[in-house]
């Protein structure tokens, strides 16, 4: 509780994206609980502000730069994913439990659904709670309550270091775990911010966002939270569903959670769990990217684009864990498109009418996966003596490449024949002049 206090109030102000809300997340207690596990709770908030730090640093370093290579396929199954987990995580709460809930879930549905037909001013799943649990106070209904999931804080947290010893043997112990949780929290991070991003058609800075994160992990951490990084399921409800634009609807998510466990703690007990599993269920049906299953785009789309997205979606249903979700399907993207690209390279053979000479046109982009091809598509036996490899039209792009090409003159000079490479560009040429020659011990 103290560290989604905490993380909403400083990344509304040091944050990139407005309207985004940071808060204690599953994805980090998946990564630091077996440090406080093992350790110890002083040990948690160690790393967590050493991972504050660590953000900061590859924010700095622009990190960030990295979400190009995220490709809308990765995305689409982070949405979707995200979507089911939101909804695997309320059908706990509506098993078995008593008869009452199932219509107090369907009425706070209707409410958010048809309530802001009347009026946007206040928010639907606010006047979807407030109803709902006006009712069951009222009629008396036995519910499940907020209540029963535990006690609310009733004091604000106070700052302090970690009670740890300050040496090299406790830095070795939370460092990895530290660094574990400043990139899964930044993964988490940079991805709402550009889902966000593409709901309000705003652009943000992600640097900032990732310095942003850093900072509110230190401040977490001296307060003595677990820390954490953006709330998917929040930001969609403040964004998506209340129509939030600015960093003030960030500060008052934090705020207003510190005064409702302390000030209203009782009141907030007392808030039956249909109404936040009605909400979730909406912000599940919300998020989902329906446009993206439906059987016209399904028809249209390449296969390996349907097979990105859906392995980006049962990794992360599978592990519970969007950031591996990420990483395996744009790691899935990558092999697809280098598999695609590979075959783009192309070699065809013009021998001169004498007889003396042959040129070979090379046409497309020369990397790892297509350079293993190349060198297999020259006759060595059969050519004349004099062989030209014009490469006006493609494109050297790594060592892969040089070493093809250095490989080839070598099958032709094993057997008498000389080689002439024209037509490089001036970064191939780059390229190829300083390491031909290079890659090979003999």
């Amino acid at each position: 509780m103290f560290a989604s206090f905490t993380m909403a109030v400083v990344i509304s102000v040091v944050g990139g994206r407005r309207a985004m809300i940071s808060a204690a997340t599953g994805a980090v207690a998946l990564v630091i609980a077996p440090l406080n596990r093992e350790h110890g709770f002083g040990y948690l908030v160690a790393a967590v502000i050493l991972a504050g730090i660590i953000q900061v640093a590859l924010g700095a370093l622009g990190v960030a730069k990295l979400m190009r290579f995220v490709p809308r396929s990765v995305m689409v199954g982070f949405v979707n994913a995200l979507a089911i987990l939101i909804f695997m995580a309320q059908v706990p709460e509506m098993h078995d439990v008593p008869w009452a809930v199932y219509p107090l879930i369907a009425g706070g549905l209707a409410l958010m659904v048809f309530f802001p037909k009347i009026t946007r001013v206040i928010p639907a799943p606010l006047v979807s709670i407030v109803i709902l649990t006006v009712i069951t106070v009222a009629a008396g209904i036995a519910v499940p309550t907020v209540g029963d999931k535990g006690e609310l804080p009733s004091s604000l947290p106070v700052p302090g270091l970690p009670d740890v010893p300050f040496t090299t043997d406790t830095l070795t112990t939370i460092a990895p775990y530290a660094f574990a949780m400043a990139l899964v929290g930044l993964m988490e991070s940079l991805m709402t911010a550009k889902l966000v991003d593409d709901i309000t058609d705003t652009h943000s800075s992600k640097t900032r966002e990732s310095i942003g994160q850093g900072i509110a992990n230190v401040v977490t951490g001296f307060f003595g939270g677990m820390g954490g990084c953006a709330m998917i399921g929040q930001t969609m409800i403040n964004v998506k569903v209340s129509g939030a634009r600015t960093r003030l609807s960030t500060f008052l998510a934090g705020s207003f959670l510190m005064v409702l466990c302390i000030v209203f703690g009782p009141v907030v007990s007392d808030i039956p769990m249909a109404a936040l599993v009605a909400v979730m269920v909406m912000v599940s049906f919300a998020t989902f990217d329906w446009h993206s299953v439906a059987p016209r785009t399904l028809q249209r789309m390449p296969a390996g684009e349907i097979a990105v997205m859906l392995i980006t979606v049962i990794c992360v249903v599978a592990t519970d864990n969007l950031a591996i979700g990420v990483v395996v399907g744009s790691v899935t993207a990558m092999v697809i498109f280098a598999k695609r690209v590979a075959h783009l390279a192309r070699v065809s053979a013009v021998t001169d009418p004498d007889g003396t000479s042959v040129v070979y046109s090379v046409t497309g982009e020369l990397f790892f996966a297509s350079s293993n091809d190349l060198v297999g598509q020259f006759d060595y036996a059969g050519d004349p003596d004099r062989v030209v490899i014009d490469l006006s039209e493609a494109h050297i792009w790594d060592a892969s490449s040089v070493a093809a090409l250095d490989a080839i003159e070598t099958k032709y000079k094993q057997r008498g024949k000389t080689v002439q490479i024209i037509g490089l560009n001036d970064h191939s040429a780059g390229l190829h002049g300083k390491l031909t020659g290079e890659l090979t011990s003999h």
